[in-house]
């Protein structure tokens, strides 16, 4: 899928950069039990991810971890991306904002795509201005429940506003997880009552351990697109561990 973007152009979210230096590999190397910290980070608050990236790996690690998920903002009309974060929040997001997606699948649609393997996702799409910025960020957090596994799985991480070529130049969410967890594209449906969520792969961890390895959800014959119906923020509730987002969920109509 076609995305324009700043940096990397070639690189699809979660492809390993070939352009990774011997130093800069070595310094990846060494940071790996900082980038499990990393991971805790983004299941309770991923817009401190940046911040604890250029903390404890350096400027050259930031930009090896992020530079995937940069995205061309300032070529992006920016009434159209207003229009787009209406669409998406239902509202202009101010300092804070969210939006809950979510679908469980029946019998009768799982009988027609038996390869499928989700049997229900849900996602929140947050935009929050961090204190000491001035600008919004935006991020995700996906739940999943796979069709013949226990169990609740979930990721999270970034989101940027990005053109999809082969649509008509449609603006998107394009997200990324970091670590080369790959990512998804979220886009909205017509009467913006629904989210249209496409992967090629993304990494899931069992909910509530982050220490463990995670797993990547490819997209197989069945689970390359999901249409997940609009519904009240609290229904997302469960992705979040973060009180203050809480708080902000339970207080939205």
């Amino acid at each position: 899928m076609a995305l324009e973007r700043v940096a990397a152009p070639e690189r699809l979210i979660g492809e390993k950069s070939n352009a990774l230096s011997g130093a800069a590999a070595r310094h990846t190397e060494s940071s790996r039990a900082s980038l499990t910290e990393l991971r805790k980070a983004s299941m309770t608050r991923p817009i401190l991810i940046a911040a604890m990236i250029a903390s404890f790996a350096g400027a050259g690690l930031a930009q090896i971890v992020l530079a995937p998920y940069a995205f061309a903002e300032d070529a992006i009309d920016q009434n159209r991306a207003d229009t787009f974060d209406m669409n998406m929040f239902t509202r202009p997001p101010g300092d804070k904002a969210s939006a809950c997606f979510m679908r469980r699948y029946d019998a009768e649609h799982l009988a027609r795509h038996p390869k499928q393997k989700v049997a229900a996702m849900k996602l929140l799409v947050s935009a929050d201005i961090p204190e000491g910025e001035k600008q919004l960020v935006y991020s995700f957090h996906l739940g999943v429940k796979y069709r013949r596994r226990a169990g609740d799985f979930d990721s999270s991480g970034y989101c940027n506003h990005a053109i999809a070529e082969d649509e008509a130049n449609e603006i998107r969410f394009a997200c990324g997880v970091d670590c080369e967890g790959g990512g998804i594209n979220v886009a909205l449906s017509k009467d913006g009552k629904s989210a249209i969520v496409r992967l090629e792969r993304i990494v899931v961890w069992k909910t509530n351990k982050p220490d463990d390895d995670g797993e990547a959800l490819l997209a197989g014959a069945d689970d390359k697109v999901f249409r997940l119906d609009r519904v009240d923020a609290q229904e997302c509730a469960a992705l979040v561990t973060d009180r203050k987002e809480l708080a902000t969920l339970s207080h939205k109509s």
